[in-house]
């Protein structure tokens, strides 16, 4: 009987959010409270759930908005987190 593949998880938690796009818990809180990136809570005590279709929607949008700015030439200067 053939073995089968284990499904990627359709949700993640804020932490595995967190996680998957190498930022802090609070960023992912805040990008939710703004509705920056789309979430669900479930039940009533805080407890939220990140589509993976949403965390890649939300990738391609900051890559969209990016674009932009560069070619506006509102960001003329790129640096990273390792040049500081």
């Amino acid at each position: 009987m053939p073995e089968k593949t284990p499904q990627p998880a359709r949700f993640l938690t804020v932490e595995q959010t967190a996680q998957y796009l190498n930022v802090g818990q609070p960023l992912i809180r805040a990008l939710l409270k703004t509705g920056d990136l789309k979430g669900i809570q479930i039940g009533g005590r805080n407890i939220w759930r990140v589509g993976l279709n949403d965390v890649e929607a939300y990738v391609e949008e900051a890559y969209r908005k990016t674009a932009e700015r560069i070619a506006s030439g509102e960001l003329d200067d790129i640096t990273t987190d390792e040049d500081s």
